[in-house]
């Protein structure tokens, strides 16, 4: 193998998923003259996790997902988490119509679509819970536009493939919010990087694979990257490193040796879905019905049926069904789990199995079921579904992050985590869902940790591109109104 000259970076971006995708087209906004490495160990973007067929595809703005409203002990509906994910989502939302309005991305119907968002439940229980949860979100100005319903003929209306043959016995409620969304985050990446690789000091390397992180004595990185196809090595040395590779993330995160990424595991869940793409059946369901997970379940598995924009093709999706690999990638190696396993982790991972018994059995319950009972699943949505109009299609390698605890020795942590270093050159996002959907409020978290020193003088970039940057939509109800109204108009989005 023959190593190659270095090269100077201001930064090295390892993935061309969303996370990197919409990081290089930040940046080169705030900095043009900025000098962009992105390394792809596969050959195109967006091949793992960000690739629509690989995710739900929601627009995840906690509207439906009913794992962001938790029940607490007195019986109340706790909003928090939904109305951080909420405007998380509202400023991608804002980034995507900055980017389409000045012509870097679109048309909008290319990637993002109308499709309303709907909590379907049944059972007494089930229903008071939505009632109360529709209740505590309705009375905020973000969720503003919500209804609830007890009514089977409205319900009729909102979902028919899910209310025909369904027991006229069956106590049922729904919530929908029209406003919500269906994005196809594979080619929303795609036209990013398009977008960031016509631009000055950009270079974007397909079948090239980082394979080490050695700090440099000013402070900076020694990239190691080979050339998937010949082999061939280079270093690259650069100011800053940004690690958004998926289920990449974490074993490059180990070999960078950053004080602050000591203790830090990952657990692997693998997904299966169902695909239905007969248009007499697509064509009659507009929506993202969501329910309640099964009891050990993580959050990734809660299930849904969904429509989906894709290709410019409508289809429906079911699941998931979780299963296991030890995989940290769809395209990645058996030995990702047994790999991760260092001595700074070990009482992290053994503290998390030791804690999380219900996980485990889910899991294996998941992978030992048969075609026969997941098909009943899906009937539990769609009572009516003929198996031979469905296919079994795999779904990518969502990799749950596992943090060190000190008290517990390690906990299971869902959701997106960002970890760096107390330096301000490397970063890492680590985890699985909201992810894409709030890829915009991570970037701006990732880019505080790594130039805090340039936000003052980055003021006026950073409100082009997100008009309510500084201020909080949650707060202000004519603020949210506004910027809503003004994304939807660039986007091609309903509005209330």
């Amino acid at each position: 193998m023959v190593a190659m000259p270095e090269k100077q970076r201001d930064i090295v971006l390892v993935g061309a998923g969303i996370m990197s995708a919409t990081f290089a087209a930040m940046l080169k906004e705030l900095r043009p003259d900025m000098r962009v490495e992105i390394f792809e160990a596969l050959d195109s973007a967006a091949q793992e996790s960000t690739d629509a067929w690989n995710n739900a595809g929601t627009g995840h703005a906690a509207l439906c997902e009913l794992n962001y409203t938790p029940q607490n002990a007195d019986g109340s509906v706790g909003i928090a988490r939904a109305l951080a994910v909420n405007t998380q989502y509202d400023l991608s939302r804002q980034f995507w119509a900055f980017m389409v309005r000045k012509g870097a991305i679109g048309p909008p119907e290319s990637f993002i679509h109308d499709v309303p968002h709907i909590s379907f439940v049944w059972g007494d229980d089930n229903v008071a819970f939505l009632r109360k949860r529709f209740e505590a979100m309705s009375a905020h100005h973000c969720f503003r536009g919500m209804e609830y319903s007890e009514d089977r003929s409205v319900l009729e209306r909102w979902m028919p493939l899910v209310m025909e043959g369904r027991s006229p016995s069956q106590r049922v409620a729904a919530t929908r919010m029209a406003t919500g969304t269906d994005v196809d985050y594979g080619e929303l990446t795609r036209q990013l990087l398009a977008h960031v690789q016509k631009l000055p000091d950009v270079a974007i390397s397909y079948s090239h694979r980082v394979t080490d992180l050695q700090r440099t004595a000013d402070g900076g990185w020694q990239v190691s990257v080979r050339d998937v196809n010949s082999g061939a090595v280079r270093t690259v040395s650069t100011s800053a490193v940004f690690l958004g590779a998926g289920g990449g993330a974490l074993s490059l995160l180990q070999r960078s040796g950053i004080k602050e990424g000591k203790g830090f595991g990952g657990f692997p869940v693998s997904g299966i879905f169902l695909r239905c793409d007969d248009e007499a059946i697509v064509d009659r369901h507009l929506g993202k019905v969501y329910g309640k997970a099964s009891v050990g379940a993580p959050p990734m598995s809660v299930p849904h049926l969904d429509t989906r924009f894709i290709d410019g093709k409508r289809s429906l999706l079911f699941g998931p069904y979780a299963g296991f690999s030890t995989k940290f990638l769809k395209h990645g190696s058996y030995g990702d789990l047994f790999g991760s396993l260092k001595n700074d982790n070990l009482r992290s991972m053994l503290a998390v199995g030791r804690d999380n018994f219900d996980l485990t059995k889910y899991l294996v319950g998941e992978v030992l079921k048969s075609k026969e009972s997941k098909y009943a699943s899906l009937r539990e949505y769609f009572p009516e579904a003929d198996p031979k109009d469905w296919n079994f299609i795999v779904a990518g390698q969502r990799v749950q992050v596992i943090m060190p605890d000190e008290k517990r020795g390690g906990k299971l942590q869902f959701g997106t985590e960002i970890v760096s270093d107390s330096e301000g050159s490397l970063a890492a996002v680590l985890g699985a869902s909201p992810g894409a959907s709030v890829a915009v409020a991570v970037m701006l978290d990732v880019i505080k940790r790594l130039y805090g020193g340039s936000l003052d003088s980055w003021k006026g970039a950073m409100t082009e591109m997100l008009p309510s940057h500084g201020r909080s939509i949650a707060d202000d109800a004519a603020l949210c109104e506004s910027v809503r109204a003004d994304s939807a108009n660039a986007l091609h989005l309903a509005t209330l």
